[in-house]
Formats: structure tokens, C-alpha cells, sequence
């Protein structure tokens, strides 16, 4: 069994974008719910954290970002853009929300944990330097990864993103260097609009952005193949000191929002592969961080998948059979997608 962290807080669940707005406080409690029974939650360590100080948030965002999300505070409601909504303690929750991350990563760098899944709002990966949008506030992944170069003298890290929307704010964030490797699976053409698979990155940082663009339909075959040869083997050329992972349960099949059809044995599959990826090539260290996910049965039944993997244990009939496992390590399911990401990609990996 694995010491692995959840990070959670009831202010989380206060960030209220409005009755009518998917990115709904529900999307998390029906995952509390499930870690308030004793036969769950009892497996896992729950650190205490504190909320991320500005000038953390300012190593990635701009001083006239953070005033901007600052003055909403206390505001029953405010647009930061059309889809972008906040509510009086939104303010609040996003800098707890990256402050979940920033002390994640410290405990792993420390060896107090194995692993780690925030389970936080309000999501981040679309949020870009000076511009909050879809449903994002601040960039809660490449904050942390930004903190774990500059303050844990990290040389290299890995940000896996398989929600399903393209995380602009993340690869634009990272376009320009090497020392952030950001691979995406994503439904294209779709929100934000970014993410095709010439996108591979800028001067130092070409070859460093690795998208894999899918048109819809995509389910758990898929999304092994992907992760069998195209992540895994870029990750054991890449040698990262850290594994970090957006999550978005919005892949789940039957979200709202989505056309992907991911099951509970895809999110355990990836989750598997990232956490052995972990053991082989940086020490175990891997934090997982909520994203996207509208369908309240995927968030509960996908959240129980990722966690059972995390910790090594099967938790509330979530595990991942081996039968299951053997059948996606073979996937040979066509997927053009895949194809056409893996020519790109061997213009900078053996892949």
C-alpha cells in the first residue's frame, strides 16, 4: 500500500459559479461523499496546507491577473469572461487550490508521501498568464510546476493532460523550454480551439509539446495505445524528476460535455502507467490534479479508479483486474489520431 495524499477542503466547495453553470460544487461532493465512508477515506493521509502566497501565483500569472481575481472577493457574483464566473469566496479557493499543489510537491520532494491527488476547485489548465477562462482562475499545474523548478531545483518535469479539453494555459506556459515537457490527449476541434498536432513546441522547447488531437469516440483501447506508445516511451527518453497530471473525468463516457467514452478501467489503466512510470524513473514522485468532469457518476466512479491505483489497493470495488490490464497493455485498436501524433513525434523522439 502506498502513502498517498488527498488533498481536499471544504473551500473548495464554496467557489459557486451559479445554478446554471456545469463547473458546479456537486462535481466534488459526490467524491467527499465517498471519502467520508470510513472504508475509503481510512486509506489515505489528508495533509494540512496552507492557500498559495502571491508571489507564488506571480511565477506564472501577471500582478494585474491576480488584482483582477483578488477584487471579486466578497462579490456574490462576478465574470471574469463569458464562461468564467466567480462568487464571494472564489478568490479564496483558487489560491487554496494552488496552495494544495505547492505542498504536494514539497511532501514528495520530501519522501513524506508516494503520491498525491488534489482534489480541488476551481480547475486551472486553460487559465493563461494574464487571462482567467473556462472555468479556470489560476493555473493551478503550471504553478506548481513553475515552484518545483524554481524553489525545489527540479530540472525537469512531465505534465500529463488528458481532460478533455486542450490545456492552452499550460502549454503556453511551457512553449518555449525544454525543462517542461506537456503532453495532451484532447477532443479537436473543440474548446479552447489550440492543441493540433503541429503544435510541438517553440526554440528550446520544440519537441517539447507533444498533442495528440481526437475527433470523439475515443474510449479506454484508444487512450492505452496512446499512453503505450507514444507517453510512456517519450517519458523513459525524458528522465523527469517529476510526474504531474491534469485530470479531467469530462473523457468519461457519458459526460455532458464531452464525446470521448472512457470507462473507470481507463482512468485506472493511465493512472497505473503514470504511476509506474513514476516508481521507474523519479522515485515514485507523481501528483495528480483535478481538471474538467461533468457527470457526477464519472466523477465518483473515475475519482475511485485513480485512487485505488494511487494507493495500491482496490477501494470501493474500484481496482483494476488484471484480466483488464493485460487486455489494454495489448491494445492494438485502430486509432488514426495516433498515428498521425506518433509521425509528428519522431521528428524529436524513438517513439
Amino acid at each position: 500500500m502506498y502513502k498517498t495524499a488527498i488533498y481536499r477542503d471544504d473551500l473548495f466547495l464554496a467557489h459557486d459559479p451559479g445554478p446554471d453553470h456545469p463547473e458546479s460544487p456537486k462535481r466534488l461532493r459526490v467524491i467527499y461523499d465517498e471519502l467520508d465512508n470510513e472504508d475509503t477515506g481510512s486509506r489515505f493521509i489528508y495533509p494540512q496546507f496552507d492557500p498559495a502566497s502571491t508571489d507564488t501565483i506571480e511565477l506564472n500569472h501577471s500582478a494585474k491577473l491576480i488584482k483582477q481575481i483578488a477584487a471579486t472577493a466578497g462579490k456574490d457574483h462576478a465574470y471574469l469572461d463569458a464562461d468564467t464566473r466567480t462568487s464571494a469566496d472564489s478568490y479564496a479557493a483558487a489560491r487554496l487550490a494552488v496552495g494544495a499543489l505547492i505542498d504536494g510537491i514539497q511532501r514528495l520532494d520530501r519522501g513524506e508521501i508516494d503520491n498525491g491527488f488534489c482534489l480541488v476547485r476551481p480547475p486551472g489548465h486553460h487559465a493563461e498568464h494574464d487571462q482567467s477562462m473556462g472555468f479556470c482562475l489560476f493555473n493551478n499545474i503550471a504553478i506548481a510546476a513553475r515552484f518545483a523548478r524554481k524553489e525545489l531545483s527540479m530540472k525537469r518535469i512531465m505534465i500529463i493532460d488528458w481532460d478533455l479539453h486542450h490545456g492552452n494555459g499550460t502549454q503556453h506556459s511551457f512553449y518555449d523550454t525544454d525543462r517542461v515537457l506537456y503532453c495532451s490527449t484532447h477532443q479537436y476541434p473543440y474548446y479552447p480551439g489550440s492543441g493540433s498536432v503541429v503544435q510541438t513546441g517553440n526554440a528550446s522547447g520544440e519537441g517539447f509539446t507533444v498533442n495528440v488531437p481526437l475527433p470523439g469516440g475515443q474510449g479506454d483501447p484508444e487512450f492505452a495505445r496512446i499512453f503505450n506508445e507514444l507517453f510512456a516511451p517519450i517519458a523513459k527518453q525524458y528522465q523527469p524528476d517529476i510526474f504531474l497530471v491534469s485530470c479531467g473525468f469530462d473523457i468519461y463516457d457519458g459526460d455532458p460535455l464531452g464525446a470521448m467514452t472512457v470507462s473507470p478501467a481507463g482512468f485506472s489503466y493511465m493512472t497505473r502507467i503514470m504511476r509506474e512510470l513514476a516508481e521507474e524513473l523519479c522515485g515514485g514522485r507523481l501528483l495528480i490534479t483535478l481538471e474538467g468532469g461533468y457527470n457526477l457518476t464519472g466523477m465518483r466512479d473515475g475519482a475511485l479508479a485513480v485512487l485505488s491505483e494511487l494507493c495500491g489497493e482496490s477501494v470501493a470495488g474500484q481496482g483494476l483486474s488484471k484480466k483488464i490490464s493485460t487486455s489494454l497493455r495489448n491494445a492494438a485498436v485502430e486509432c488514426s489520431p495516433l498515428e498521425q501524433a506518433l509521425s509528428m513525434q519522431k521528428n524529436y523522439w524513438k517513439v
